[in-house]
């Protein structure tokens, strides 16, 4: 059986075990049942599509079913790119499964999530696979469809029927893009296999419109600014391992639908593009990360950082379009890898601190970081995982989100290189926005974690909280884990993504096992390299000396005082820094031009024992002057036109004639 068969079988699986849980879903033993089945099809998948990957990728292996377009029929094809996506999507989907075997147990209305759950899955898979346009946007809108009934699992819940609503309109507005950018490319001949589309001559401007509505379709689904604004609402939404699907896979999903248009079916780009991309990838970083600086709920943090790390992948794609255009491979190969590696990552991190949050909230009931607090002795295992987790998206090494984004700048560092002035200015402006986003990822983390899991608890939830099962912890330290080895032995990484550079670019990174002690170096060993491991060991030998001398060398006289209580002798846990205390000095600085934040407090007058309060006001801008005109706009639009209902036939059929006699004279004036 061919490898794309054995990745379909995957599929069915999937679907039949979709079909299984509407059967199960009410049972005990549902949960058990159906998780374990995913799990099992999503780790056959996951070797299926590492074996295509580092084997023989060069190859790709093709399928034609009897469905679909008569005229065509149904395309799925495995080549190097679709299976690296194939690992993203079944290595994210096994470790959700494996979670959910705890996770789900905890859940209120397993029927509604248990039928989706392998049905998602099999959607984003199908994408993948997907070789032709109108099996693509058959199974994009599948995937689509299936993540809202996964969003409104928990219908009832404040908040939760907007999050479906505006997820659902903001679906169908990106796959009408994605409709129209295949119209293009299939052309008058209406060829939509993408072998056809891949072989055809396309206009700049056809290639332009492509290139926007690409990023107004893949964007959407992705989560780049403007188009963002259902993410916040939806990935919080849904179940917590849904939602580490959502945003650690199904955004990456969208990332490999914009890589085969406009790397792949395009053909050679235009520099120009690379500017819109670069453009839009770097907003979309610094907002991202600005908007989770401001939040206090843990799910929405997270899925605002997903933003900002989409925008950080859209950097390195820009920056291979500008080198490939240009004919520099080997820059182009290092910026693409750099795009890829952060793929994998952040769907390693992301997952696991969304899994975190679930076990947070699943301990708790609470998402509100202010009400939280002190969890690193109540739950050791998952502070401790979530700790990785922190330390790897905010880029610090020996963890994998370091190497990705360093990769990046040495990508930046080659824009010299670029014949283009427009490039040369504009790509080291992007690499200083870059750099403030990282800088405002590590802040944004210290905060979430200092506030969630250190010092005090904030009520009794917090206080009264417990560790979770032992299928969530495995889940959460097998993705720790794996955040550890992609720091450390980026490597190996690198090589087992060079077929997808070379089949899309037609170029690679220089190969880096032969490089000595595992070290990586980019371009050459004499510009930079650099080595995880060794980095590892010298900061567990430093560290593990400095707590040595101190237990040393230090006084033995154990010296214990109050904490400083801001002029109480006994402080209540609420007088501790709070999620609004470590972001004001960032919402200071930015927050009155972004936000439009405006502090409002109230002091009661002398006398009045009554505490002064801090009420924070703060506005999104993109929402309140993009979306809700357009919301109001539609609003009465229905309005108006609800009153067509309502004719008397008379009325009905004078509208039918003056129709027909404008669409006559529209003909006239047309000939």
């Amino acid at each position: 059986m061919s490898p794309v068969a054995l990745q379909m079988s995957g599929v069915a699986a999937l679907l039949v075990t979709a079909i299984l849980a509407i059967a199960l879903s009410r049972s005990e033993r549902a949960t058990a049942v159906i998780y374990g089945a995913t799990l099992a099809i999503c780790a056959a998948a996951l070797f299926g599509a590492l074996r295509a990957l580092l084997g023989d990728a060069a190859n790709s292996s093709t399928l034609i079913l009897p469905v679909g377009l008569p005229w065509l029929g149904a395309h799925f094809r495995l080549d190097a790119l679709a299976s690296f996506f194939l690992v993203v999507v079944n290595l994210g989907g096994a470790a959700a499964s494996l979670y959910g075997l705890g996770y789900g147990h905890h859940e209120p209305s397993p029927h509604r999530v248990l039928p989706f759950f392998p049905a998602f899955l099999a959607g984003m898979n199908l994408v993948v696979l997907a070789d032709d346009a109108f099996s693509y946007l058959l199974c994009w809108e599948f995937m689509s469809l299936a993540s809202w009934a996964l969003v409104m699992a928990h219908h009832r819940e404040p908040g939760n029927a907007k999050a479906g609503y505006v997820y659902l309109v903001m679906a169908s507005f990106g796959t009408l893009s994605l409709l129209l950018a295949f119209g293009l490319l299939a052309g008058p001949a209406g060829d939509y296999g993408f072998a056809a589309i891949r072989a055809a001559a396309h206009t700049p401007y056809v290639a332009a419109l492509v290139l926007i509505l690409m990023l107004l379709g893949a964007g959407s689904k992705a989560g780049l600014v403007p188009l963002h604004v259902w993410l916040p609402l939806a990935h919080p939404a849904a179940p917590s391992h849904v939602s580490a699907l959502m945003s650690g896979v199904m955004t990456k999903v969208a990332i490999y639908g914009f890589i085969r248009v406009v790397f792949d079916l395009l053909g050679p780009p235009n520099w120009s593009a690379s500017v819109i991309v670069l453009f839009l990838g770097s907003i979309t970083a610094v907002l991202g990360i600005l908007y989770a600086m401001m939040e206090n709920d843990l799910k929405r943090l997270l899925a605002y950082s997903t933003i900002e790390n989409i925008g950080i992948i859209f950097v390195s794609l820009g920056l291979a379009l500008a080198f490939q255009a240009n004919g520099l491979k080997l820059a182009a190969a290092l910026a693409f890898t750099a795009a890829l590696f952060h793929v994998l990552n952040h769907s390693f991190f992301k997952s696991l601190l969304f899994f975190g949050a679930g076990a947070v909230l699943n301990s708790t009931g609470e998402r509100d970081m202010d009400k939280l607090g002190g969890l690193i002795h109540r739950m050791p295992f998952t502070s401790f995982a979530v700790l990785v987790g922190c330390v790897a998206i905010s880029a610090l090494p020996p963890f994998n989100g370091f190497v990705s984004e360093w990769l990046m700048f040495q990508a930046v560092l080659q824009s010299p290189d670029l014949p283009q002035w427009a490039l040369k200015i504009m790509v080291p402006a992007v690499g200083a926005m870059l750099a403030l986003a990282a800088a405002l990822a590590a802040a944004t983390f210290v905060k979430a974690y200092g506030v969630t899991f250190l010092g005090r608890p904030r009520s009794t939830a917090a206080e009264t909280a417990n560790e979770v099962d032992r299928y969530s912890l495995a889940a959460m330290f097998i993705l720790a884990v794996l955040c550890l080895l992609g720091g450390i032995l980026p490597g190996l990484v690198i090589d087992a993504l060079s077929p997808v550079a070379v089949e899309i670019l037609g170029g690679r990174m220089p190969i880096q096992a032969n490089e000595a002690w595992l070290s990586i170096a980019p371009i050459a060993e004499s510009r930079s390299s650099y080595n995880g491991l060794l980095v590892m060991m010298f900061i567990a030998i430093s560290a593990s000396l400095t707590v040595f001398f101190i237990h040393r060398f230090a006084s033995h006289a154990l010296r214990r005082g109050p904490a400083w209580g801001c002029g109480f002798s006994d402080a209540v846990p609420a007088a501790q820094y709070s999620g609004a205390s470590f972001a004001q000095p960032i919402r200071r600085v930015f927050g009155t031009m972004v936000f439009h934040a405006r502090d409002h407090v109230e002091m009661p007058p002398p006398g009045d024992i009554r505490p002064a309060r801090l009420r924070i006001e703060l506005h999104d801008l993109i929402w309140e002057g993009m979306y809700a005109p357009i919301a109001g706009a539609v609003a009465v639009s229905s309005e108006w036109l609800n009153q067509l209902q309502f004719l008397t036939i008379r009325r009905y059929l004078s509208l039918v004639f003056a129709t027909l006699v404008t669409l006559l004279l529209v003909l006239a004036i047309w000939s």
